[in-house]
């Protein structure tokens, strides 16, 4: 659950880490100030563990994690080897998904560095660099594919989608446009191509605009990030470090005094799980209660594998609650009472918001 955080030089990536992390990462008024990435793990909000905490009166509580890499500005050459380019672009290359970080604020002291404001310039700087750097790795490839493609015949159906996937890349538009067969997509996806990486696109605005609709320039964002099927999330960096040093209660009163029902990076971090394809599964006792996160899909026994191999090696069933049953009927005996527990076997889908309990031989 790797998401790098990436944009041009200062357009506020630092300081979204920092309020992301409160991990410290530097921050300053120049380009590259970051050279190697910024690692940080962030707790996944889910209030329901709060509620079988209470329920369970357990011990503690355990989120899920995503981590967030705070990659170096991109500049424009970048897929050529300018500003460190090469290195960043295989930082970009590691991460499951991309939070493209755009500025949308006007601040005379903070230089821009293309010297004026323009979103969609930027979105394209970033978004051609990777793409160069796609089609010069994916040339490599073809030409690769073309060999073996004389002795062995299979190679000529990868072969069809090398080629489709550089005519994309040649029309300036990102892999993760095509629209591809769920084979297809499979093999795309282990090409690692830094355009096929899912992507949120991150406006960050000023303290005057945050609960504003009015902002030009976001809308130009969420024109663009349409015809890509991305989200968008609206923040303003500075807000976000100040709330980010709030506690609990003091951040609430903040968040009205603002106008807004959640902070911005609680949306992010929503969206980038979302963006994932993840889900969570819900464990609890006297100990601990904990989330798991697991991709959307996922079967009881490799669900219970997350927990420990064992358990799926031994899977027998996984006794079941949806969490708002549990919670309605406030226990699990309350909840066996009326049958709303379930015994689940190996085909069971698990669904976002089960409560658990495996069951398994050891």
């Amino acid at each position: 659950m790797k998401l790098g955080i990436v944009g041009l030089p200062n357009v506020g990536k630092s300081t979204l880490f920092n309020a992301i992390t409160k991990a410290g990462a530097e921050s300053a008024n120049y380009p590259f100030c970051t050279i190697e990435p910024n690692i940080g793990v962030v707790a996944v909000p889910d209030k329901r563990l709060n509620v079988l905490r209470d329920m369970y009166d357990s011990k503690k509580i355990v989120n899920t994690a995503i981590e967030f890499y705070d990659i170096a500005g991109l500049v424009r050459g970048a897929s050529k080897g300018e500003g460190l380019g090469n290195q960043f672009l295989s930082h970009i290359r590691e991460v499951a998904a991309i939070v493209h970080v755009v500025r949308c604020f006007e601040d005379d002291n903070v230089v821009h560095v293309e010297g004026k404001i323009g979103p969609l310039d930027d979105i394209e700087t970033i978004n051609i660099e990777l793409i160069l750097a796609d089609s010069e790795m994916l040339e490599r490839r073809i030409a690769k594919t073309i060999k073996q493609a004389k002795s062995d015949k299979t190679a000529l159906a990868e072969l069809n989608i090398l080629e489709r996937i550089k005519a994309v890349l040649d029309s300036g538009l990102n892999v993760r446009t095509m629209e591809l067969e769920p084979e297809e997509r499979e093999f795309v996806k282990s090409l690692n191509l830094l355009s096929n990486k899912p992507i949120i696109y991150c406006a960050n605005v000023s303290e005057e605009d945050i609960a504003s609709e009015e902002n030009e320039y976001v809308k130009q964002v969420r024109t663009f990030a349409e015809s890509e099927n991305a989200e968008v999330v609206v923040i303003c960096g500075k807000v976000e470090q100040e709330i980010a040093e709030l506690e609990d209660e003091d951040r609430q009163a903040f968040l009205e005094e603002l106008g807004l029902k959640e902070s911005g990076l609680d949306q992010l971090i929503r969206s980038s799980y979302h963006l994932l394809d993840l889900i969570s599964f819900l464990t609890a006792g006297p100990q601990e209660v904990r989330a798991w996160d697991i991709k959307r899909g996922t079967k009881a026994p490799q669900a219970g594998g997350k927990i420990h191999s064992d358990i799926e090696r031994g899977f027998i069933r996984a006794e079941t609650i949806a969490f708002e049953d549990l919670r309605a009927y406030g226990n699990m005996a309350a909840a066996k009472d009326v049958g709303k527990v379930r015994l689940e076997g190996k085909e069971y889908v698990i669904q976002d918001g089960d409560v658990i309990l495996f069951r398994f031989n050891v």
